[in-house]
């Protein structure tokens, strides 16, 4: 886990909480290792949008199998999907108390961190993300407690939280940065996710001009080569800065560069095409929206609202 591949946030494992990244280089992420045939078949259904019935799945095996750990994180994640967080993070909880080891505890602590985070509660999601945090600092794991850090900005910039956002934004930055022997490659990832983060908090804050300079750092460093994978979340800031500053056509134009997969990406597309009168695309955009079944700070912000705004359509 030391070395970490630089992967995007978007890139979570849908069914066991930890970034893909998390368990790199010598150990799998539990989703990519033998499921259980009760999680993949819960996943097929998932991807079908037969939430329920994957629920039923889970507790089924739950009756056999109180103390599955896959099992109460799987249960808690489609209640999350569904708008029911209350009855998901007693799973999540129920997940804490049979961890035997220190990374299936962090595991289920950044679970009930995600689903505060489908209800926008950046206090409560930063309270358990600090746990994860708290166990790659005992492992002296710079990389992954940036990642926890920035994963929480998230989740605090998507609620509305700017400063906080912020301030756990420079934690990630900061705390990356202080990897030993860190490659300058790795420098150069977290500097522009630095100013990725910077420029997006100013164009909440109304600050545009200031928004313009970070998205010209960014490209600065992103036309150094050395992080070819983050490309593809340059149009996507450009198209967020563009949003915010109400400027709705090149906003569309940019994020129908983005990644079209990420559930944040058509939310926002969503929104853009409501602006711009197209309702019929605004619609599809939100129905993709709708549909994502990871567990992260993507799906946590684009689920609940797509649905609302389907709802409401």
């Amino acid at each position: 886990m030391k070395a970490a591949p630089q992967i995007a946030f978007s890139a979570f494992v849908a069914f066991y909480g930890f970034p893909v990244s998390l368990f790199a280089q010598g150990a799998q992420a539990p989703a990519q290792r033998q499921q259980p045939e009760f999680i993949r078949q819960g996943q097929q259904l998932m991807r079908e949008g037969k939430l329920e019935e994957a629920l039923a799945l889970y507790r089924q095996t739950l009756q056999s199998q109180p103390l599955s750990l896959p099992g109460n994180i799987a249960a808690g994640n489609v209640l999350d999907l569904m708008g029911k967080g209350e009855e998901a993070r007693k799973y999540f909880q129920k997940a804490i108390e049979v961890a035997e080891k220190p990374e299936q505890k962090a595991s289920a602590n950044r679970s009930m961190a995600m689903s505060y985070a489908f209800e926008g509660n950046c206090k409560k999601t930063v309270e358990y993300e600090q746990k994860v945090l708290d166990y790659f600092a005992a492992a002296k794991d710079f990389f992954q407690q940036g990642e926890i850090a920035d994963e929480a900005a998230r989740v605090c910039i998507d609620s509305g939280d700017w400063d906080t956002a912020l301030h756990w934004y420079k934690v990630g930055h900061d705390t990356g940065l202080k990897e030993p022997d860190i490659k300058p490659a790795r420098v150069d990832l977290w500097n522009f996710r630095w100013e990725h983060a910077q420029a997006r908090i100013a164009a909440r804050r109304g600050n545009l001009a200031e928004s313009q300079d970070h998205i010209t750092a960014a490209k600065t460093i992103l036309d150094k080569g050395t992080n070819p994978e983050q490309a593809a979340f340059f149009p996507y800031l450009k198209g967020y800065v563009a949003f915010y500053g109400r400027d709705y056509k090149t906003a569309a134009e940019e994020l129908s560069k983005a990644n079209q997969s990420d559930p944040f990406i058509q939310c926002l597309l969503g929104q853009t095409y409501e602006r711009l009168g197209e309702k019929d695309k605004a619609v599809e955009s939100y129905r993709k929206a709708a549909a994502a079944i990871a567990h992260n700070p993507p799906a946590a912000y684009a689920v609940p609202f797509a649905k609302k705004r389907l709802a409401s359509s």
